[in-house]
């Protein structure tokens, strides 16, 4: 049975250096420029060891067609923190657009969600 194991989330953008820019000012992810084996210039992010590609899409691209609520396909991803109230408020002072203002969905697990740039969710999960 062949073993399956994380490897990375691919965005895409018109705009792939702002959302680089945002996921480093919002969640201090380092930014990685590098070149496809096509020649193209990509950039990534490492978010404490979680990879991020981030590809362009032309400017033409259809953004209506993109998922709406409810979402089909990926819906969201998440980071684990440890405290959801403190996380959400950091990321306000840094000019974060909070989705889902934090709230218990069950004994010991809060959860929030933020908006990123071409309405990306991302879920802050606190488990106790």
């Amino acid at each position: 049975m062949p073993k399956y194991s994380y490897d990375h989330i691919h965005l895409r953008t018109k705009d792939p250096k702002g959302m680089a820019d945002y996921f480093h000012h919002m969640f201090d992810a380092e930014i990685l420029e590098s070149v496809q084996s096509d020649g193209v210039p990509r950039t990534d992010l490492n978010i404490d060891g979680l990879r991020v590609f981030i590809a362009p899409v032309a400017d033409d691209t259809d953004i209506e067609r993109n998922p709406r609520e409810p979402h089909l396909g990926l819906d969201h991803f998440g980071f684990r923190v440890d405290d959801v109230d403190e996380t959400v408020s950091e990321l306000k002072s840094r000019g974060a657009d909070i989705a889902v203002e934090p709230r218990t969905i069950r004994p010991g697990v809060r959860i929030a969600f933020v908006r990123a740039p071409d309405d990306i969710r991302i879920e802050l999960l606190q488990r106790d």
